[in-house]
């Protein structure tokens, strides 16, 4: 297998910038049974955007409502699974080149046992075009 590209929905929080705030976010999704297919955080000024992707947006908001948090609307991006190839990720970014995509943003890691797993962000107006690009289900 090549790779396996599927839409997913997310939502951001922006949190203080600050220790800890990223392990009580973990730790109250985990708590509340939540199943993560991808966290991402960053920096953005005093404050830091986390991204949570899962399956269970539901869940995700009860436990934001529950613990304060207001996360944003729901968006979409994109999972990408596969195997760990030299060029593996180049090969996804030139399908959305290739369609006249640009990325918004992208994280890629290697998963071990030769596998890799990336999730990366378009605009909504491409997500669509981008969804073909990369035949994702």
């Amino acid at each position: 297998m090549a790779y396996r590209a599927r839409k997913v929905n997310y939502c951001k929080l922006m949190v203080p910038n600050r220790a800890g705030q990223a392990l009580r976010i973990l730790d109250a999704l985990r708590d509340g049974g939540v199943d993560l297919l991808a966290f991402t955080g960053f920096p953005a000024g005093s404050r830091a955007q986390i991204d949570l992707i899962s399956d269970d947006m539901t869940g995700v908001r009860q436990i934001a409502r529950r613990n304060g948090w207001r996360p944003s609307a729901t968006k979409r991006g994109f999972l990408v699974q596969g195997d760990d190839k030299v060029g593996a990720v180049a090969r996804v970014a030139a399908k959305l080149a290739g369609a006249g995509i640009s990325m918004t943003a992208m994280d890629a890691v290697t998963a071990g046992k030769g596998r890799y797993g990336m999730i990366l962000w378009v605009k909504p107006a491409h997500y669509g075009r981008a969804a073909r690009a990369l035949g994702a289900k």
